[in-house]
C-alpha cells in the first residue's frame, strides 16, 4: 500500500561548526555529542577544514574566495541550519570562527547565511560559560538576517568536568541540547511554512 509522502516531515540538515583548532577542543567534544544526541529529523554534518580558511581578505572576496570558503558556503547555503559550538577567548569570539563567518556573510543578500536559522552553544572551563561571546554571535548575525534560536541558551560550565572518554556527562547541558535542537528544527519548519513558497511538512503552527 502506498503511503502520502507529504504527511512525513523530510529531513532537515544542518552544518556544524565547532570555532576552536585546539586538538581535544571541549567545543570539538560539544559538536561531537551535539550529533549524537540530534534528532532523527534533524542530521547534522561537521565541517571540519576551520584550520584551512584564509585571513578574510575583500580583494579575494570579490572573486568568490578561494574553494575551502566556497565549499563551506554552499554547504551552509544549501542546510536548513548552521550550529556553532564555540569557545569564549578574552570574553569574545575566536578569530579563526568570526574569520569564516565573516567570508561566508557575502556578498549580502546572497550569502550562506542569509535567513539562516543559526543554534549557538559553548563550553568553557569559566563558571560563565560562553556567554560572551555567544552575545557577539548574535550581534553578528543581525546583519546576515540570520534567524538565532533564543532558547534555551547552552553554557556548558567548568568544561574540564563535564567529559568523560569524550561523552557529555552533565545531564542538565544533555536536557538542554536536546531542546535547542528541537526548538532549532521547530523554527525552521515554522519559518518554511511561512514563507508560502514550499509549505514544509510537519510544520509548527
Amino acid at each position: 500500500m502506498m503511503t502520502d509522502d507529504l504527511t512525513v516531515p523530510r529531513t532537515l540538515r544542518a552544518v556544524g561548526i565547532a570555532g576552536s583548532l585546539r586538538a581535544g577542543s571541549y567545543n570539538q567534544l560539544l559538536l561531537d555529542n551535539v550529533i549524537r544526541l540530534s534528532p532523527d529529523e534533524l542530521e547534522i554534518e561537521p565541517f571540519t577544514r576551520l584550520a584551512e580558511i584564509p585571513p578574510f581578505n575583500e580583494d579575494d572576496a570579490r572573486q568568490g574566495g578561494p574553494a575551502v570558503v566556497v565549499e563551506l558556503r554552499d554547504a551552509v547555503r544549501a542546510a536548513d541550519a548552521l550550529i556553532i559550538a564555540t569557545p569564549e577567548y578574552n570574553y569574545g569570539v575566536p578569530g579563526v570562527l568570526k574569520n569564516a563567518l565573516d567570508w561566508i556573510s557575502i556578498p549580502p543578500g546572497n550569502s550562506g547565511l542569509e535567513g539562516k536559522v543559526v543554534a549557538l552553544m559553548g563550553a568553557s572551563p569559566s563558571i560563565l560559560g560562553t556567554a560572551r561571546a555567544q552575545s557577539q554571535l548574535r550581534q553578528s548575525f543581525v546583519f546576515t538576517q540570520s534567524h538565532v534560536v533564543n532558547h534555551p541558551e547552552v553554557f556548558v560550565t567548568k568544561a574540564h568536568t563535564r567529559f568523560e572518554n569524550g561523552t557529555l556527562t552533565d545531564p542538565g547541558a544533555t536536557k538542554l541540547i536536546g531542546q535547542l535542537l528541537n526548538n532549532t528544527v521547530k523554527l525552521v519548519r515554522t519559518l518554511r511554512s511561512a514563507d508560502g513558497n514550499a509549505p514544509v511538512p510537519g510544520a509548527v503552527r
